[in-house]
C-alpha cells in the first residue's frame, strides 16, 4: 500500500505517559467495534495492569481486539495475565519470540518497534511511548521523556489499512524485486495535514530516513531534532551539516543521562563533525530522553517510534506520523525549546574530543562497527522473524495455527 498526504485531521501532541495513557484508555473504553494495538514493551506493572483492565473491559462487551507485542521487548508477561485476555476474546501475538540460549535472549536485533493504537476508524495513536511505569513522570530520576500523537480524521483510515494489510494471511503479494519508494511530496501544503510512513525490510526500508533527508534539504530557518538513540549514517549527518552551513539553525537534542552508556559514547563520536559544521548540540540532562521527534520551519513536524540509529534505520519495524500544521509545529517547538532552556547543556568545543590521528582512527573504526553490525547480524537466518499466536483456552475466530511465518522482508 502507499499512503498519501491527508487533509482535515485533528492532531494533538501527547507528552509522556501522563498524557498518553489516559487518552489511549479513554479511546479504548469508547470503542464500538475494533481495537488494534501494537507495542514494543508491555510490562506487568501498574501501567501494564491498567492497560490489561481496559482491554479486558472492552473485550467483555464484544469489542474485537488484536494485540501484537515484540518478543524481545515484552518477554515476561505471565500466563495468567495473557490468558485472561485471550479467554475474553483478545487475539494475542508475539513478533519473533525467539528461544533462549543458556537463559539469554537470542532475538536481539530484528524488532517490531512500532507503537500504534487504532480504535474503530475514528482515532489513532502513533509515537514512541511503551506501556510501562517508567514513562510516568512520578517514576523518579529514570522516568523517560517521550512523545506521541493522538489523531482523528482521514489519515486514521490509512493507519487502519496498514494494520489490516499486515495481519497474518493478509500480506500483499510478494515481488522478486525491491522497489524504492520516494518520499511522498505535499503538493498542496496547508493545515491539519498528515502522512503515515513506516519502515520495514521490504519495499519501505528507508522511507523514514528519506523524509528526514528531504526535510533537511528543504529547511530555510530552523530544524530541531530530538532523538533518544542518535547514530545515523553519513547521508543524514551530511544533510544536517549542509543545512547548518547554509544558515539554517540546526539544533540536535540527545541524551545526556542515557539509559544505556553506549548511547552517549556513540553520539559523542559525531560531536566533532557536527559542532564544527555549525550544528548546535544539546545534551538533555534531566532524565533519560526517549523521544523521536523533529520539526522544520513553521509547519513540518514528525513524531513516531523511529530512532536515528542502526537498529531503527536498518532492521526494526517502525512507524512515524508526519504533520504539516502550524499550530502543531508551534506546540512541539515550544516544548522542545523548554527542554533546551531548562534541562539541557549545550555542547561546546571544550566538550568535543581533540582531533588527533589516534582519535580519528578509533572514531572511524568504532563508527563503522556500530553503524553496520546490527545490519550484518540481521542477515543471519536465525534472525528471520516469525509471528507466534498465543494459545488461549479458547481462541476466537481464528484458524488453528501455532506459528505463522512472516515474510523474509519483515512484514507481518
Amino acid at each position: 500500500m502507499k499512503c498519501t498526504w491527508q487533509e482535515g485531521n485533528r492532531i494533538v501532541l501527547l507528552e509522556n505517559g501522563d498524557q498518553y495513557y489516559p487518552a489511549v484508555f479513554e479511546a479504548i473504553d469508547r470503542a464500538q467495534q475494533k481495537v488494534i494495538l501494537e507495542t514494543f514493551i508491555w510490562f506487568e506493572d501498574e501501567v501494564g495492569k491498567r492497560l490489561h483492565a481496559v482491554l479486558l473491559r472492552a473485550a467483555q462487551r464484544g469489542i474485537k481486539i488484536e494485540v501484537l507485542l515484540d518478543g524481545y521487548g515484552s518477554p515476561d508477561l505471565s500466563d495468567d495475565f495473557v490468558n485472561e485476555l485471550t479467554s475474553a476474546g483478545v487475539v494475542f501475538r508475539y513478533y519473533d519470540p525467539g528461544p533462549r540460549l543458556f537463559g539469554m535472549r537470542t532475538n536481539l536485533f530484528r524488532r517490531m518497534h512500532r507503537k500504534i493504537v487504532v480504535v474503530d476508524e475514528s482515532v489513532a495513536f502513533v509515537g514512541g511511548i511503551n506501556y510501562s511505569a517508567e514513562h510516568m513522570s512520578d517514576y523518579g530520576p529514570e522516568a523517560k521523556q517521550d512523545y506521541a500523537i493522538r489523531i482523528e480524521g482521514p489519515v486514521v483510515q490509512d493507519i487502519l489499512l496498514f494494520e489490516l494489510e499486515n495481519l497474518p494471511g493478509k500480506e500483499a503479494a510478494r515481488r522478486w524485486w525491491k522497489r524504492r519508494h520516494r518520499p511522498e511530496e505535499n503538493r498542496m501544503p496547508g493545515e491539519a495535514q498528515a502522512l503515515f510512513v513506516w519502515r520495514d525490510n521490504g519495499e519501505h526500508r528507508d522511507d523514514i530516513e528519506r523524509h528526514y533527508l528531504k526535510m533537511l534539504a528543504n529547511a530555510k530557518r530552523e530544524v530541531i531534532i530530538a532523538n533518544a538513540y542518535f547514530f545515523p549514517g553519513y547521508r543524514l549527518l551530511h544533510a544536517m551539516r549542509n543545512a547548518a552551513r547554509r544558515g539554517v539553525r540546526v539544533k540536535l537534542i540527545v541524551q545526556g543521562e542515557p539509559d544505556m552508556p553506549i548511547v552517549k559514547v556513540g553520539a559523542r563520536l559525531l560531536y566533532n563533525y557536527l559542532v564544527k559544521g555549525g550544528v548546535q548540540i544539546y545534551e538533555y540532562r534531566r532524565r533519560p530522553l526517549h523521544g523521536k521527534v523533529a520539526l522544520m520551519d513553521d509547519h513540518w513536524a514528525t513524531v513516531g517510534s523511529s530512532n536515528l540509529d542502526p537498529l531503527s534505520l536498518s532492521l526494526n519495524l517502525e512507524a512515524n506520523l508526519i504533520v504539516h500544521d502550524r499550530q502543531f509545529n508551534h506546540t512541539l517547538r515550544e516544548n522542545l525549546h523548554g527542554l533546551i532552556a531548562n534541562d539541557c547543556v549545550r555542547v561546546d568545543e571544550s566538550m568535543v574530543p581533540k582531533r588527533t590521528w589516534w582519535n580519528l582512527g578509533i572514531g572511524v573504526v568504532v563508527f563503522h562497527f556500530l553503524r553496520h553490525f546490527p545490519a550484518m547480524v540481521g542477515w543471519l537466518p536465525a534472525h528471520t522473524p516469525k509471528l507466534e499466536l498465543v494459545d488461549p483456552p479458547v481462541q476466537p475466530e481464528m484458524e488453528t495455527q501455532d506459528r505463522v511465518e512472516a515474510e523474509d522482508g519483515g512484514k507481518l
